[in-house]
């Protein structure tokens, strides 16, 4: 049996430290890759419970599933532009703020307005190097003549994303500068953009001149972004797993595969039945080489508890189970064990909210 927990005062310990960081500026609350693994209704429903009015998504099913729980006069901003007919009637049918990172993209959103006699509303999507979408901040003339010839969009923001996320803070001024010679082009064209946001979670934590009038965060709610010391972030969610079977392997047994693990003394091991199919340590980054030879992956860091105490994992983590010590540990089968996972990752499991 196994699960993933999600602690609900950390979360809210991470939103409160996001807002204390945002400051004045909006909260965008990215809700993509199912809440970044943490289940998007049950992370929307805890975030709204604590303020939070405003959604951002990857799909118009995700949209569509918040409407219906509820959110019904919340704002949610689709994160990706799109020229699919089917798709842009769905959001337009949910009141969703759409992306136009394109003119082919703004033409069919205003087509399809003018033909149901509505106004759509949008945000301006900038590509400003990560090159998966939006105009090309090269190409002014492009997002002018968004705001000038949508007659059936209301533009009512303007956004980008950085290319880097490191702690490289001249590159990130460098790409922001660009960005903001944008909008003040659009705003002496006698446009007004509506809501800047650029800053993602990181940047959020990291650069007070980022954040502009929104900010998006997502991993950062889960503590589990490019983190910076200090920072007042808990990381959230972890696997409970019960012991399947305990038994004693004798001194020179093999455990695990590829390279596996020869047992110096004989060692009482507890088997889960959790592996790298479900998370365990998918995260974490893998040497490669004569790295991997000189300096094999520990499994340390993955935090392996029973009750109060350390377990170490023996071998490597195994896809379906993995193996830890319990040769000094009182413990049987049935006993509940907590491994560090980033929800991120988790698969095949029943997420629980604490």
């Amino acid at each position: 049996m196994k699960r993933l927990v999600i602690d609900r005062r950390a979360v809210v310990n991470n939103l409160e430290t996001i807002r204390e960081k945002a400051g004045k500026s909006k909260i965008y609350a990215v809700l993509t890759g199912d809440a970044y693994g943490a289940g998007l209704l049950e992370m929307a429903g805890l975030l709204h419970q604590h303020g939070v009015t405003r959604f951002a998504v990857s799909e118009p099913g995700d949209a569509a599933k918040l409407r219906k729980a509820g959110l019904v006069e919340e704002e949610i901003l689709m994160l990706r532009s799109t020229v699919n007919r089917q798709e842009l009637e769905q959001l337009l049918d949910l009141n969703v703020i759409c992306s136009i990172g394109s003119s082919e993209a703004g033409m069919a959103l205003n087509s399809l307005a003018e033909s149901r006699s509505t106004v759509a509303e949008a945000h301006i999507q900038v590509d400003s190097g990560m090159g998966y979408g939006g105009f090309v901040i090269s190409e002014p003339d492009k997002i002018l003549a968004a705001f000038q010839n949508l007659q059936n969009v209301a533009i009512s923001g303007i956004y980008t994303q950085f290319q880097s996320s490191s702690t490289n803070e001249k590159a990130i001024a460098a790409q922001l500068d660009e960005f903001t010679q944008v909008v003040r082009q659009v705003h002496r064209a006698g446009f007004e953009t509506g809501t800047v946001h650029a800053a993602g979670s990181f940047s959020t934590l990291r650069y007070d001149f980022t954040r502009f009038d929104a900010v998006r965060v997502g991993s950062a709610l889960l503590g589990r972004c490019k983190r910076t010391k200090n920072d007042g972030l808990q990381r959230v969610g972890y696997c409970e797993a019960t012991i399947e079977d305990i038994r004693w392997l004798p001194a020179g047994h093999t455990v695990g595969y590829e390279s596996p693990v020869k047992i110096k003394k004989p060692t009482r091991v507890a088997t889960l039945a959790v592996g790298y199919q479900n998370g365990l340590s998918v995260s974490r980054p893998r040497k490669k080489g004569l790295l991997a030879r000189l300096f094999p992956p520990k499994n340390d860091d993955l935090a392996v508890r029973v009750g109060n105490q350390r377990a170490k994992i023996i071998g490597r983590v195994g896809a379906i189970e993995t193996l830890i010590d319990v040769t000094s540990l009182k413990c049987t089968a049935g006993d509940w064990v907590q491994i560090e996972l980033d929800p991120m990752y988790a698969q095949d499991m029943p997420k629980e909210y604490r």
